[in-house]
């Protein structure tokens, strides 16, 4: 299956959905493998993750060229200045066997060592140099983007957040809408419990699909970016599959309703690496 594709405010394109590996490790280099195999386009990993090099290993073993793969990583607080994200850019590719990043982020905004706009002038210079396609931003929420705003007159092309049915995010994806920024689910298909959902088991029945592929099929319809974790090749495939569905207004309208707010993300500006 080909994985449509979306623009970015920068007019690069990216996979409209991707393949997770947290909290894969030794099993990331079979699964990256064969994801790629089945049609995915966009690996996302992280250096909190450990397995970068995992990562890259079934980058290399895939019979997909590099230029048709969007790989995308993310970097620590420790890297928080403008040469730290060199560095920190740097030390990913060695570890992913690649000599340039389609997407680098910010992995948290911490906003309590209050550096992340110098990481972000370090992702703008690395985005001019050509060493990476686009800059993104993970967990930020409006008021942190305002301010990379306010500082740099720039924003991310992409800022990745805990996502999902129950988790609606209303004011970042709102916000990202109005400046032009892709909102991209981490976790999307998580907690579990959402996979049981009455609502979500209704829509997939009504479907004759899987309460993941209702949840995906949500998330793409709405425009975001998923990116579901998966090992197996057979999980991954039906989460490809997603793509078959078109679920009605109503079906979006009855997981709309079921938004619990904020209460079920980790708070950004407390929580961090």
């Amino acid at each position: 299956m080909i994985v449509p594709r979306l623009t970015l405010s920068n007019g690069v394109t990216i996979p409209a959905m991707g393949l997770g590996t947290y909290p894969m490790h030794d099993e990331a280099t079979a699964a990256v493998a064969s994801g790629l195999e089945l049609g995915y386009r966009l690996i996302d990993t992280a250096e909190a993750y450990g397995n970068e090099e995992q990562v890259g290993r079934g980058i290399a073993a895939s019979r997909v060229p590099r230029d048709q793969i969007f790989i995308t990583t993310k970097f620590n607080r420790a890297w928080h200045s403008v040469d730290g994200v060199r560095q920190a850019a740097q030390a990913s590719m060695r570890r992913l066997g690649v000599d340039y990043l389609d997407m680098l982020l910010i992995h948290w905004p911490n906003p309590g060592l209050g550096r992340y706009v110098e990481a972000f002038e370090g992702l703008l210079r690395l985005l001019d140099e050509g060493i990476i396609k686009a800059a993104g931003t993970s967990n930020f929420k409006p008021a942190h983007l305002a301010r990379l705003h306010t500082a740099t007159g720039m924003l991310p092309q992409v800022n990745q957040i805990n996502l999902n049915p129950w988790a609606q995010r209303a004011d970042t994806v709102a916000y990202h809408r109005r400046h032009q920024i892709l909102t991209e689910s981490w976790s999307p298909i998580r907690p579990a419990a959402l996979l049981s959902d009455p609502v979500i088991l209704a829509v997939a029945k009504d479907h004759d699909a899987t309460p993941a592929q209702v949840v995906l099929r949500w998330h793409t319809q709405h425009g975001y970016l998923p990116i579901p974790k998966s090992a197996s090749p057979a999980r991954q495939a039906e989460n490809l599959a997603s793509w078959d569905l078109e679920l009605s207004e109503a079906d979006m309208a009855v997981i709309d309703d079921l938004d619990r707010g904020e209460d079920q993300v980790t708070d950004s500006d407390v929580y961090g690496h």
